[in-house]
């Protein structure tokens, strides 16, 4: 049986805080766990692209999720990442997931082998026939191969185990056309979006939350956005999404992902580590760049010092002064094309 509550809210694609050695530091992710869910978040996201699932043995994947809903014990639900090499595998996560208690699995569309649609189509059918858990089918193009949304209507209709998307495209035509497909003849299918860049028009379309990575660094902001979107409370939501965007960017650009993630988690107080993936001498330079810079964001919002020697405030101009400035500049290009033109 499929569980009938849809999935809604903010569901943290969690961050695995690394000790000294590289390995899982699972007093610092019980700690994590707490911190997140005392924060406001609707659910956890483990074993996800921010989590660095493919950086892990699935051995260390499974004791991940173990540790989480161990710790999370049934204050919020769990959307356990359970992709694998290949579908036999994989549903052989979703058991064993569903044994530990999940309320669903979120599985990406195979990746390394660019399929097509009927390729993407028959994959997602042989996992949801199988999987004694619901599952989630999660699109991320820059990463996989895309889920478009014919093959999407035909999973929604075909298998009553797949009970939602999350989509990480930033497409917002994409999503809209998505859920008109959809949602008419699946009123319980969700529809989550991974791009924290466009959180509230995402959710004014008709989306039902988002697994964004920003809610593991600035939780409380992410929360806030949700609720007053949905609320209807436009004015505030708009300029809390554009102080979301820039801390969003900051993390994403700056550096290699989602090493941006973890250098302000770190920020915040929660020993996140190093990412496995090594690094060269100018990027560790580059994240070090990237840590002021985040500091002064998060500082902004309250959430820290600013760091030492402060931070750069751009100058504010008065557009009279400006208007000055503007006038004068034309008015001596006048005057030199005058006296040019007497000589």
């Amino acid at each position: 049986m499929t569980n009938s509550t849809r999935l809604t809210g903010i569901y943290t694609p969690n961050v695995v805080p690394l000790d000294d050695r590289g390995e899982i530091h699972e007093a610092e992710l019980r700690r994590y766990v707490d911190w997140l869910i005392d924060r406001g978040v609707h659910g956890l996201y483990p074993n996800g692209s921010t989590g660095e699932f493919t950086r892990f043995t699935a051995d260390e994947r499974r004791r991940i999720i173990q540790i989480i809903v161990d710790q999370t014990a049934g204050r919020v639900p769990i959307l356990a990442g359970a992709a694998e090499a290949n579908t036999r595998e994989t549903i052989r996560a979703c058991e064993h997931y569903c044994e530990l208690g999940v309320r669903a699995v979120a599985i990406v569309s195979p990746f390394y082998y660019k399929l097509t649609p009927a390729g993407v189509y028959a994959y997602f059918k042989e996992i949801a026939d199988h999987s004694p858990v619901d599952v989630t089918l999660y699109n991320i193009p820059m990463f996989a191969s895309p889920i478009d949304v014919p093959t999407v209507a035909r999973l929604a209709e075909q298998c009553p185990r797949v009970v939602g998307i999350k989509d990480s495209s930033g497409d917002l035509p994409h999503m809209m056309r998505m859920i008109a497909a959809v949602r008419p003849m699946r009123p319980d299918f969700s529809f989550l979006t991974g791009w924290d860049a466009a959180l509230m028009p995402m959710l004014l379309v008709g989306c039902d939350g988002g697994t964004n990575a920003t809610s593991g660094v600035v939780p409380e902001i992410t929360r806030k956005l949700y609720d007053l979107t949905v609320s209807g409370d436009l004015a505030q939501a708009r300029d809390l999404q554009y102080r979301l965007l820039k801390l969003f960017d900051a993390m994403l650009y700056s550096a290699e992902f989602p090493d941006g993630f973890r250098a302000a988690l770190t920020l915040r107080g929660v020993q996140a580590g190093v990412s496995r993936q090594p690094k060269s001498d100018n990027q560790r330079l580059e994240l070090s760049e990237l840590s002021r810079q985040l500091q002064c964001l998060l500082a902004a919002e309250g959430f820290t010092d600013e760091p030492v020697g402060g931070c750069c405030v751009p100058r504010e101009f008065d557009p009279e002064q400006i208007a000055r400035i503007v006038r004068q500049v034309v008015g001596d290009l006048q005057n030199s094309t005058r006296a040019d033109s007497t000589k």
